[in-house]
């Protein structure tokens, strides 16, 4: 039986109470924190260094996924992994030599995983899923929170999950970019494992609410 792991971003935070919404999650049902790293190159948005990642690990001990959403990562790896990253992704779209970062995150000590942008095709990891813990599909354009979802992203899940299944690999899919209470269960019936939910989280009225309205979807959908 699978079971949907919900990563709520921080992202979508109100940086003027930062430590309250990691406390939120912390408190929470969700199952990781999602941190976005941006480097206004390769997105044209900045966010958090290695410094304020590791501050957040104080305020928030879940699972902290990181997304580095910027040009050559292997510069970065290790302060992130010393700065509490349990699972590291890198965009495939960054890097000249994929294998390799994925080998030094491993040897860093965590969790390797490749994103790919909305133009990328599944079929450019097929020679290294064997090597991932996860794939991550963007179903938005990365650099910002907030965007629509990319319906298109649906065939991508579904390919995906028909050729790990057909390989007989365990590695998650991932989905980041528009998720919320009205897509989260036709993501997870297309083959998702781990659900990235910014704005409709952390924006909405209650967040402790949504979170249980997620993960109540993840329980009794026919995906399981």
């Amino acid at each position: 039986m699978r079971k949907m792991i919900l990563a709520p971003s921080i992202l979508a935070s109100d940086f003027l109470h930062l430590e309250k919404d990691l406390q939120m999650i912390e408190e929470s049902k969700a199952d990781w924190l999602h941190v976005d790293i941006m480097d206004g190159v390769f997105v044209p948005n900045i966010s958090f260094g290695p410094d304020i990642t590791k501050s957040m690990k104080k305020a928030c001990s879940k699972f902290m996924d990181v997304h580095l959403m910027i040009e050559k990562p292997e510069r970065y790896i290790d302060d992130f992994v010393d700065a509490g990253a349990d699972m590291i992704t890198v965009h495939l779209e960054a890097c000249n030599h994929l294998h390799r970062v994925i080998q030094q995150i491993h040897q860093a000590g965590a969790k390797a995983g490749v994103s790919l942008n909305p133009h990328s095709n599944v079929q450019l990891v097929e020679d290294v899923l064997e090597d991932l813990d996860m794939v991550l599909i963007m179903s938005v354009n990365p650099g910002f929170g907030g965007q629509k979802f990319i319906y298109q992203s649906i065939p991508k899940i579904k390919a995906l999950k028909k050729r790990l299944m057909e390989r007989n690999l365990d590695a998650l899919i991932e989905v980041d970019g528009g998720i919320g209470l009205h897509n989260a269960e036709a993501v997870l019936d297309a083959g998702a494992d781990v659900l990235v939910a910014g704005s409709s989280i952390l924006k909405s009225e209650n967040p402790l609410q949504t979170i249980e309205r997620f993960k109540e979807i993840g329980e009794r959908g026919s995906w399981v």
